[in-house]
């Protein structure tokens, strides 16, 4: 796809909160993060999930019919639960966003839980909504009316994240239920030139990879780029690639965001050059495996290691597609 250079450099959406964020006020250490993203050459801007207490944030605490519990997920996530069906309270992350294309010319980018994912890990039987899949259906009507209000914002790349997909385990929804859900997001009547709606399905390939089931994958959820991990060299990430349609874009997770090493430029490349020969990386990108502070009060690396991983990403970018950005 012909505009796909725009979004070469990406990354996921969160970054390493600043020590100071306190002190500073949100507004200004937004500011300073787009020129943070600026000096690193990165083509998608986001606001590195500064406002937000983590990755799920922007619906959770944007639409009613949650209840935060005391309790802990298995990846340590605050547990929420569904206590009626949610509604929107107003934009979720469109005001951001709009404060965004304030700052840099750089389109920004917008990244959002998928619905399947909240409903899949909020749901609980017998309290409120009749099932995950109501639920699930319910948080896409909002999560799609979102998407469009971002776009006309002028955000061109949204991002949804379900790390649940790859995993074979999607919580209280079948995996059928998960995919026809996100599918619901990811429909837009009409869209602009140059905008990618994405799906990040999970920050690790497994190591049995189910070929029916990734088939499944990507013909039951209709977004345009694939942000797949990318970033151990296993034959379950090149799997995952081969089998993507050759109409989607696909964004290869080649760094490592939870190891402070750095990778090796050559392996990198040699594992890009394999892509290639099944696929024209005209329609690739280059980011982290994931983000690096799902959660604010849990980065998985130092700010110093996530500007080396960062800058990483650029280098590779520039090898595989030289000075084109």
């Amino acid at each position: 796809m012909a505009d796909t250079f725009n979004y070469r450099i990406d990354h996921h959406g969160s970054l390493v909160r600043p020590n100071d964020l306190a002190t500073v006020g949100v507004d200004q250490a937004v500011q300073d993060v787009v020129a943070y993203q600026r000096r690193l050459r990165s083509t998608v801007v986001t606001d590195g999930d500064f406002p937000r207490e983590d990755f799920r944030s922007a619906v959770l605490d944007g639409v009613s019919g949650f209840r935060r519990t005391d309790g802990t997920d298995a990846d340590g996530l605050t547990r929420w639960v569904a206590e009626s069906l949610p509604k929107a309270n107003g934009p979720l992350l469109a005001d951001w966003a709009a404060r965004l294309a304030e700052l840099t010319l750089i389109a920004p980018k917008a990244s959002l839980p998928s619905p399947a994912y909240l409903a899949a890990t909020t749901y609980q039987e017998g309290l409120g909504p009749s099932s995950a899949r109501e639920l699930g259906e319910a948080l896409a009507e909002i999560i799609q009316a979102e998407i469009e209000l971002l776009v006309s914002k002028g955000v061109r790349l949204i991002q949804l994240n379900n790390p649940l997909l790859l995993d074979g385990a999607t919580g209280a929804l079948s995996f059928e239920d998960a995919l026809a859900v996100d599918a619901l997001a990811v429909r837009l009547d009409e869209r602009p030139e140059g905008v990618r709606i994405a799906v990040s399905p999970g920050w690790r390939a497994p190591a049995d990879l189910d070929p029916a089931r990734v088939e499944q994958l990507y013909a039951g959820i209709p977004a345009d780029r694939w942000v797949l991990p990318f970033d151990q060299g296993t034959p379950a990430e090149l799997a995952l690639v081969k089998a993507l349609p050759e109409d989607r874009d696909f964004c290869l997770g080649v760094v490592d965001a939870t190891a402070p090493e750095l990778e090796d430029i050559d392996a990198v490349m040699q594992r890009i050059d394999a892509v290639g020969e099944f696929k024209d990386l005209e329609d690739g990108a280059v980011s982290p495996s994931r983000g690096f502070a799902d959660v604010a009060s849990r980065p998985l690396l130092s700010a110093e290691d996530q500007r080396r991983k960062l800058v990483l990403i650029e280098t590779i970018a520039r090898y595989v597609w030289g000075n084109e950005f």
